[in-house]
């Protein structure tokens, strides 16, 4: 058995294979069927079937976005938490002062430079990207949907 390599910023993004690779193609398969028979054959019933494979793509991506904006809220909590727990007192008030976004990009920091990242972060207006490209010690997030 192959040990799995760990997570880095090179290998970081998730794929959940039943969204990305079955249900999302199904549905956008789904819609390219439904307007070919909606050409081959012009009906009411077609262009319903239209209607209602657009409607499925809608909410196939509106309950994948939902879970995300959910996660992305938890990360903002848990970071805000550690980075209390992290910070000299008189530096704790900054960071209420990160965005969203940079306590994302500020989860995969280890312990000993996440304060530090977190300034830079503040003083240096860091996205996502940009504060994980400065992370010596990734700190893996195995959660993440």
């Amino acid at each position: 058995m192959s040990k799995k390599e760990p997570q880095s910023l090179r290998n970081h993004a998730r794929f959940d294979p039943l969204f990305h690779f079955f249900l999302a193609p199904v549905v956008l398969a789904n819609l390219i069927c439904a307007v070919v028979a909606l050409i081959r054959h012009p009906h009411w019933h077609s262009a319903w079937w239209v209607v209602l494979s657009v409607a499925a793509i809608v909410a196939t991506f509106k309950l994948r976005l939902y879970s995300l904006k959910v996660q992305d809220r938890v990360i903002r909590l848990e970071e805000r938490l550690r980075l209390q727990a992290l910070a000299p007192a008189e530096w704790r008030a900054q960071i209420y002062r990160l965005t969203e976004d940079q306590l994302i990009g500020l989860r995969f920091a280890a312990d000993d430079e996440a304060v530090e990242l977190a300034k830079q972060a503040l003083e240096h207006n860091l996205n996502r990207k940009q504060i994980k490209q400065r992370i010596k010690s990734w700190r893996a997030d195995e959660w993440r949907v």
